[in-house]
Formats: C-alpha cells, structure tokens, sequence
C-alpha cells in the first residue's frame, strides 16, 4: 500500500522527470523585475495591466530567476521536507470575513523557486509576507537555520474553506512546483493535477515546464467566489491567467474554476497544449494481470472523456503497456474533455489508505470557440502507482509562433462528475481483457478478448429482445467476432469482442450500440498495444 496523504506533495514528490526538469527551468519577472516587486508595499494592480506587462516581457530574453535559497533547505529529502508544516492558526484572512485560509509551502526538496504572493483588496496589491515562524520545523537544526538569515520567500500556496462541514477548514486548491495545481470537490481526496500550460511533451525536442512565479489573491467578503492572478513564464512563453474559484457547496458537490489564459509567445512553440491534466492509471481489469497486488484496481483516473461538438461522447478507456501510448482524438469546437474516475465503490480498489474511489474527476469545458485541433492523450509506462503516467491536453491547430498572441478560456469541474449525468446515453461502466477466443482450448496468440460493459440510460430498461446493432471496428486489425447480451446479476449489457492483430502496431478500437433508429451507448475507444 503506498503512503498516502492529503497534502499536494504526497505524489508530486515523485514527479521524477517532469517536477525534477522543471527545477531547470528557472525564470525571472522584468517590467518591473521580481524584487522590485517584493519592495513595493502597494501598487494598483487589474488584469488589462497585469496581462500588458507579461506581454511586455514576452519582447525581452528570457532570463533565469536569481534567487538563491538557504543550502539547509537544498539537501532535504521528501521524509525531511515533509516535517516542514504550515501552523494553521498563522493563516492569512483568519480574522477576516473571508471564507478562506491562506497558508504556504516551504521552499526545499524539489521546490527550490520561492514564487511572490500579493493580496488583492480595492484594486491595490499588497505583498503576503510569510515567515520561518509560520512554520512547525520538528527540526531543531533546520528551525535554526532558517531564522539564521533572510528568509527567502514560499514555494506555493493552499486555500482553506469549509468545503465539507461548516465548521471544519479542507484543503480546497493547491499551487506548488512550475505551474502545478489541484483542487477537490466535496469529500474528495486529491488525486489529478492540472497545469497552467504544456510545451513539447513528449515529442523530439526536450519537454519545456513554464513555471507561475507571481500569484494575486483577490481577498473575497465571505464564502463568495475568489479570483486569482497568475503570471506564468518559461523561455518561451509569458502569460497571464485568472483564475475563478467557486467552491462545492450544498447546493452543487463540485468546485468549479473559470479560467483565462492569455499567452503572449517569445519563440515559435513546436507544439502548445491547453488546458493540460496530468493523472496516474497504474491497472485495472485489462490489464491487472501484468501487476501482483491484492487490489483490484489503482489508479487516479480510468479514461479520457471527449463530448465533440456533435453531441457525441467518447469515452477512452486508459492503458498502461510497456511501450509509449500516443492518441490524438481530432476535433472541431470540443464542447468538453476530461480524465474521469468512474468507480465509485470501496471494492472496486479495496485499499483503506489511498481510497480511490474518493479521487476527484476534472472536466474542462470551453467558452466560446476553440476552433479545430487535437485532444492529445499520452500514456506513459509505469511500474509504481507513485507515477503520475497520463497526460491529456487541447492542442490547437493554429501553431503558436514567436511574437503572436492567444486567448484560451476554460471552465473547470472538480468532483465525482456523476456518469449518469446524460440521462438518456449508456455510458461505459468497465473494460476488460484477457486471452482471445474459446475458453478451455489453446488459442491464437494474435487474438485478445476485450469486455465492455454499458450501463445506464435508456439501455437499461429495453426489453431482451429489442434490436440492437453492435457497431465495432479495429484499425490495423480486425474484429473476428462479438457477442452482446444482458448480465441478469448486474443488469449491465456486455459486449464481447475477439480482436486479431498480424503484428505489434498499434490498434485503434472503437465500439457503440445502436438501436431504435439511434445511438443507445457512448463509443468506447481503446488502444490495444501489443507486444512481439
């Protein structure tokens, strides 16, 4: 069972290539320059200005930040920087009407960047100063030393609010390493992270990690929804965001975020991802067989949701082979696209520590017209559930070019995301793999066996004999055969499928049912890899 808690660090610590490279991509804030910025008691601050400015630096070199931290805080390993805890009652706005706790992350370990918080209250910015007394060290030498000398800023923040019980503080959002940051909807525990932008992910030129190195936190008046501005910079790209926080509530159980990203480019960007997610699929029930663990199921997120403009919904179970995964779903205005946890029950994972049926779900809708592009979804091999190994993102098709400018807005969804939510469509409740053909005889070793089951919808209320027409294709291979019945213990409709492949290529796979002059069932999309 891995180690598990609730603080944004738990997984992340392990971010390997992508948190470890994105500490060598370090930046600086010019126009005015980052100190400059720490020396300033107040400024007016709105967003027209705030995205004038990242545009201005976007005309300029890029230039790596300068800030050295404490060589105490350089050697911490993650056991170390986990003792380093904020003291709860030295929250920012804890004797204010606002809703929210401000409290930070301590600068170590693999975040060695301090980033620059500003409260926003009026239109006028006002620098959040933190201090080593903020903090409850359990490290006597460490505490020492970091009252030895300046301190050299945070590494991040959270927002605390009432998200569960009115009288309880939950973590609700966290910022912490390059442009990282999750949130949670209601009795959610953290799982998937997003970020503020993906550059040349996995393509023939090294991965670049922009970085959010100023926040502005707009002091809301109660429970209210609460603004934040961030500046992101990398050797590419600046950008300003703004980011609109509605947390869950009684009367809706996920938090939402409006977000607006304003990129301005420095260099040409061979490719640019949008609203990038990032999560963790280790196994499941296609491919459990490869891992020797107790539990059912691990993972973070089990499949990559797209509504095209269409209406239709595709759903895309995720894999993890020893080989790269590499899909790109075209599209022209998706409506909306996400990494999905569907599995709501303990006994789908049975693991009384990481409880993965409580991780949250992340869809991301558009606002206005995104034009044509790609959903890019990458799965990466992975052994430990301590990778994070999936990584989903909206690619334009318009290139990013040095000295163009673009817009992205976006809203965000946290939470369970209930698979129902479209009455009348079945949605995928499982997929399964094994061994193709007859069981009890030796079989073809180029033919595999994938299960499907539908659930929902008006599917479920058909009667047995109803027509209804399966609808099954295997590019780069072929569909040899395909059963579909009703699971009277379940009431899920199941659909059988004998895949043939004459090599190791890739095959795409794709599936619906159709009945009653429409389509009954989301179509199920799947990238069969096999191996020599």
């Amino acid at each position: 069972m891995k180690r598990h808690t609730n603080s944004l660090h738990n997984r992340r610590q392990v971010l390997k290539g992508i948190a470890a490279i994105s500490l060598l991509t370090t930046t600086a804030l010019t126009l005015p320059a980052f100190a400059q910025l720490e020396e300033r008691s107040e400024f007016s601050f709105d967003y027209d200005s705030f995205s004038a400015r990242m545009q201005a630096m976007a005309a300029a070199p890029h230039q790596p930040l300068s800030v050295a931290i404490p060589e105490s805080f350089q050697d911490f390993d993650y056991d170390a920087y986990r003792l380093i805890q904020f003291r709860p009652d030295a929250a920012k706005w804890a004797d204010s009407a606002a809703a929210y706790r401000v409290q930070a992350f301590h600068l170590g370990w693999l975040y060695t960047e301090p980033v620059k918080l500003f409260e926003l209250d009026g239109g006028t910015a006002r620098p959040l100063a933190f201090t080593p007394d903020d903090f409850t060290y359990h490290n006597a030498t460490v505490a020492d030393s970091a009252r030895a000398q300046d301190f050299p800023g945070v590494a991040g923040f959270r927002l605390n609010y009432p998200l569960n019980k009115p009288d309880s503080y939950d973590e609700l959002i966290s910022f912490l390493g390059a442009s990282y940051f999750r949130a949670l909807g209601r009795d959610n525990i953290y799982g998937l992270s997003a970020r503020g932008l993906v550059l040349n992910s996995w393509v023939d030129l090294p991965e670049e990690f922009p970085r959010f190195s100023e926040f502005y936190l707009e002091k809301p008046q109660g429970s209210g929804p609460l603004t934040i501005y961030a500046a992101l910079d990398s050797q590419s790209v600046t950008g300003a965001y703004r980011f609109v926080i509605t947390p869950a509530s009684d009367a809706a159980q996920e938090t939402t975020m409006e977000v607006t990203a304003r990129l301005y480019f420095r260099t040409d960007v061979q490719e640019l991802g949008v609203a990038p997610l990032t999560s963790m699929f280790l196994y499941a029930e296609a491919n459990r067989g490869s891992f020797d663990d107790y539990r059912p199921q691990v993972h973070d997120s089990n499949g990559l949701l797209l509504e095209r403009e269409s209406g239709e919904i595709m759903w895309r179970a995720l894999n993890n082979t020893d080989s790269l995964g590499n899909s790109y779903l075209w599209e022209n205005n998706p409506r909306a696209f996400g990494l999905y946890q569907r599995g709501r029950d303990f006994d789908s994972y049975q693991d009384a520590g990481a409880h993965y049926e409580r991780r949250p779900s992340l869809r991301i809708e558009p606002l206005g017209e995104w034009g044509q592009g790609n959903v890019r979804l990458i799965e990466i091999p992975a052994r430990l559930e301590a990778d994070d190994n999936i990584v989903a993102f909206w690619i334009p098709a318009e290139p990013a070019l040095a000295g163009s400018a673009r817009e992205f807005s976006y809203r965000m969804i946290w939470g369970n995301l209930d698979p129902q939510a479209n009455a009348a469509m079945a949605y995928v409740a499982e997929t399964r793999a094994g061994a193709g053909g007859v069981s009890g005889i030796e079989n073809a070793a180029n033919l595999r066996k994938f299960v499907i089951d539908f659930k929902g919808g008006e599917l479920d209320s058909l009667p047995l004999d109803t027509p209804i027409d399966v609808l099954a294709t295997a590019a780069g291979g072929a569909v040899v055969n395909s059963v579909l019945s009703r699971i009277e213990a379940n009431g899920v409709w199941r659909l059988v499928l004998d895949i043939e492949t004459n090599g190791t290529a890739p095959l795409e796979l794709k599936a619906y049912l159709v009945g009653l002059g429409r389509k009954l069932t989301e179509t199920w999309l799947y990238q069969w890899r096999p191996t020599a």
